[in-house]
């Protein structure tokens, strides 16, 4: 396993990192490509990539709209991957892109939260150096393209933040053989004590062999080689499993390798694979088929210097470990597709996760314009992008379940509405059968495998008398019910109790949090125990907390936006390790 590598799952040796400083100009007349910026050899103005150029670790900081704008950096191919496919790996650029290779267009893709690879082969060639730009469009107040939590107005002020615009997660060119793997799905199989393989392929030369190798430490456990064919999978049994759960995270080493015809091996990449089962019985969770009471807490992934992107590694894992100081066993990553090296330390941690996507911005919900807006070429892009998503994480162990949506209401049209949510969450559970599907955390619910409530009523009593409510509380019962069919019930949000340190400044002008604010500290963790206490005794089967940090305006964080503590961790543990009597974890 190479702990290094930028997507720890699926690791070839020699990749090379492109992050560091890159040339950029902002094309605010969006006439760039008429000028031939793509045949630049370098712009005026030096940014430190994968940070946007709204953070203050790009070196810019410029916070106005960025509708269009262009990169440029030379990439040198070494000598001794001649006849080798060359790959450019982009972790995610907000919002539409060409990639360009000595003005050359090499590729081009869209969506602003989704990961993806261009092929340069064609275009460049070992030993030389070229010129590499990159055109991005972020044409946010469309309303044709999701964008989560990023302010559509000048300013951040409600649950809307800064601006993200271009290149924000890592960058990086790796080389491999034709005959090679692009991608390979692992299924975990507790109770049949095996690991399940599904090998996606570049080629499939008749001869070949794939070939997979499971380790405990540098201990071979097992190892199967096949004849490569397409839609091939291959089952790797275990005799002394070991399981992965929060308690006890072990992750077993993955080796997969290619031999063509003669025996020559053509690929080599490094992953890693958890044992465990996550599944829904009844009205509750089960991870490894013992109940568990999820303790969830809602991080949206925002830092104060680098907006949508880390300052480092480090600040990754400091996030997971903050949360669990804090009591919980998960969290909900909220209107933002997270780094892979966030899984990769959220699986090592044992800490549980939900998969979500940043959709908010697509203007078929009504979220922040009544405009007329293209709404298909939205799901358009919604539905290539969510793919991509789910095909990258879908082998990390920590995520137990997906959501598509968030708060999905201020629909144009209920049928349109139902029939979207429906063909997303059954494209979801095609894709990945294995997790639990919540086709809109909070509402409004149309096919779902969980019954996610969102409710900020600060008033214990009050809350406890919605989630009391017969057969199930509901947003718009109305119009939801028919969706319900006994499924668990998750406060998927709750709490957002506001607390400025004494001391401390408010970071903006109309910070704010969910009701009323309590006068004092004492008050605040009263109120936080309390609501947390009726959902954990309401029968629901889990609760995500609002939230982790405080982001700019919003100060409803256990921690401050910067991540030092407002409260002690005896003080959060005993608020949030609260569970019912029933879970075992």
């Amino acid at each position: 396993m190479n702990r290094n590598h930028p997507n720890p799952q699926f690791a070839r040796p020699g990749f090379l990192l492109l992050n560091g400083v890159w040339s950029c100009r902002f094309d605010h007349g969006k006439s760039g490509a008429q000028r031939q910026w793509e045949k630049s050899r370098g712009f005026e103005t030096a940014i430190n990539v994968p940070f946007c150029p709204e953070s203050k670790l790009s070196g810019i900081g410029d916070t106005d709209f960025i509708e269009c704008m262009w990169y440029h950096r030379t990439i040198a191919i070494p000598q001794e991957w001649e006849e080798k496919v060359v790959l450019l790996h982009f972790g995610g650029v907000d919002y539409r892109c060409n990639i360009y290779i000595d003005g050359q267009k090499a590729s081009s893709h869209t969506g602003g939260a989704a990961p993806f690879t261009a092929d340069i082969s064609k275009f460049v060639r070992p030993g030389r150096e070229h010129d590499l730009v990159v055109e991005v469009y972020d044409e946010l107040r469309s309303h044709n393209q999701a964008f989560g939590k990023q302010a559509p107005w000048y300013g951040s002020k409600q649950c809307s933040y800064t601006r993200t615009t271009g290149i924000w997660s890592t960058v990086y060119l790796e080389a491999c053989d034709k005959l090679s793997l692009t991608r390979c799905r692992i299924v975990p199989d507790l109770d049949n004590r095996a690991f399940h393989f599904f090998p996606e392929f570049r080629q499939v030369p008749q001869r070949s062999k794939f070939k997979v190798t499971l380790y405990e430490g540098d201990r071979t456990v097992n190892t199967e080689e096949r004849s490569i064919v397409p839609g091939m999978s291959v089952t790797v049994p275990l005799e002394n499993p070991r399981s992965w759960s929060p308690a006890d995270p072990y992750l077993y080493k993955v080796k997969y390798e290619l031999f063509d015809s003669k025996g020559k091996k053509t690929d080599e990449v490094f992953s890693y694979a958890g044992l465990r089962k996550f599944h829904i019985e009844g009205k509750r969770f089960y991870l490894n088929n013992e109940p568990i009471f999820l303790r969830m807490v809602l991080d949206q992934g925002f830092y104060e210097d680098g907006l949508w992107t880390a300052p480092n590694d480090e600040a990754l894992e400091h996030d997971i470990r903050l949360a669990i100081d804090a009591g919980f066993n998960g969290a909900r990553l909220h209107q933002k597709v997270f780094d892979p090296r966030y899984h990769y330390h959220a699986d090592r941690l044992g800490f549980l996760t939900f998969g979500e996507f940043p959709d908010w911005g697509m203007g078929f919900w009504m979220h922040f314009t009544t405009d007329p807006c293209d709404v298909y070429r939205s799901f358009r892009d919604y539905f290539a992008q969510w793919r991509e998503v789910l095909e990258r994480d879908m082998n990390h162990p920590s995520i137990i379940g997906w959501t598509p949506f968030n708060e999905t209401r201020n629909y144009r049209d209920l049928e349109e509405h139902r029939r979207i949510l429906s063909d997303v969450y059954r494209l979801t559970k095609e894709l990945d059968p294995t997790r639990p599907v919540c086709d809109s955390s909070g509402y409004v619910h149309s096919e779902t495998d969980i019954w996610s409530v969102h409710n900020y009523k600060q008033v214990p009593e009050n809350l406890k008398e919605d989630l009391a409510t017969e057969p199930v509380y509901a947003f718009a019962p109305e119009v939801e019910l028919p969706a319900y069919n006994e499924q668990p019930l998750f406060v998927g949000e709750y709490g957002g109790v506001k607390y400025i340190p004494e001391g401390r400044a408010p970071w903006a002008g109309g910070s704010w949090g969910y009701g009323t604010a309590p006068v004092s500290r004492e008050e605040t963790i009263k109120r936080m125990r309390e609501l947390t206490a009726v959902t954990v005794n309401s029968g629901a089967a889990g609760f995500c907390y609002t939230q982790l940090t405080d982001i700019e305006q919003e100060q409803n964080g256990v921690y401050n936006y910067d991540r030092t503590s407002k409260f002690s961790n005896e003080e959060l543990q005993s608020i949030f390790s609260q569970k019912p009597e029933w879970s075992k974890f």
